[in-house]
């Protein structure tokens, strides 16, 4: 009987797995999803039509597109593959999965739905623009992908060098513009800086403003497991602190636990907090912004 009982909790417990597993998905996936029509209405609505741009991959396949005329979803997809595929060693096989179906699906929704001109202001056109394109990015960031891959290579970078991702982006935006000033004219290079500006605050809003870094606090009942895939699933470095765990009325029940402390890339938060849910849903998960970092894993020095 008692074999039964227990094999019967067993299946109640797999199917509720099941469902949170179900029900999981199908909200990154609603991420994604409005993210790419987000993004696309910032650039047909908005940049492609007045000839603006944005940095990263999507900047240098809109400025690929106005010098050559090769079509914006074709190179929005060839020069991802690249950072898809650094991704996939970096971040992991879900990870780059999601990223590559989110990119291919912002192609498909950019070749096949048009969009009507929106504004003709080009001071709206920049701000309006590189707000939607920046909700669509911080949207799909929520649900577990990216749809510029200038960040994977930056993160990638970053760990080689002792440059922050922060710094790795702007660098890389700089040269996009300088070339659209050059190639293009200086005032559309200005609202498109104005357009990235827009777009990045956006993202920042978007992801509830987290930085570069996040630093994530975990306590758990299951604090060596979740230890363990910090560090061999993700590659992070993990903290461990010893605590005393209060509950009860008046917090007097105490119950010793180890704390985990751990800071990640903000790429990597989404697949970390569903690696939590996945070894323990009750644990209680703390994060905050981290704006400064020296030693361990993380290497930060500003260019400034």
């Amino acid at each position: 009987m008692a074999t039964f009982d227990q094999e019967t909790q067993d299946a109640f417990d797999a199917i509720h797995e099941g469902r949170r597993w179900v029900r999981r998905q199908s909200v990154q996936v609603a991420l994604v999803v409005a993210g790419i029509f987000s993004a696309a209405i910032g650039l047909k609505g908005f940049l492609l039509p007045n000839e603006f741009i944005d940095g990263g991959v999507t900047g240098i396949s809109l400025l690929t597109n106005q010098l050559t005329g090769i079509s914006l979803s074709l190179l929005i997809v060839i020069i991802n593959i690249p950072f898809i595929i650094l991704g996939y060693f970096q971040l992991g096989r879900a990870f780059a999965l999601r990223t590559f179906l989110a990119i291919v699906g912002l192609a498909l929704v950019l070749l096949v739905i048009s969009f009507p001109v929106i504004a003709k202001d080009k001071l709206l056109i920049a701000v309006f623009g590189g707000f939607f394109l920046g909700a669509g990015i911080g949207l799909a960031m929520r649900g577990g992908a990216v749809l510029d891959g200038t960040e994977i290579l930056a993160v990638y970078i970053s760990r080689k060098t002792p440059l922050s991702v922060g710094d790795i982006i702007l660098v890389i935006n700089i040269l996009i513009f300088g070339v659209a000033a050059l190639l293009l004219s200086i005032d559309t290079a200005l609202y498109s800086i104005l357009a990235y500006l827009s777009a990045a605050k956006t993202i920042d809003f978007i992801i509830e403003g987290i930085e570069e870094y996040t630093g994530v606090t975990i306590i758990s009942q299951r604090s060596e497991d979740i230890r363990r895939m910090v560090t061999e699933t993700l590659g992070r470095g993990a903290t461990l602190y010893v605590g005393k765990r209060g509950y009860g009325t008046r917090g007097d029940q105490l119950q010793s636990m180890d704390i985990i402390f751990t800071v990640v890339t903000r790429l990597e938060v989404a697949r970390l907090t569903e690696e939590i849910d996945k070894l323990d849903p009750q644990a209680f998960v703390v994060m905050s912004s981290v704006r400064e970092t020296k030693g361990g894993l993380v290497k930060k020095r500003p260019l400034h």
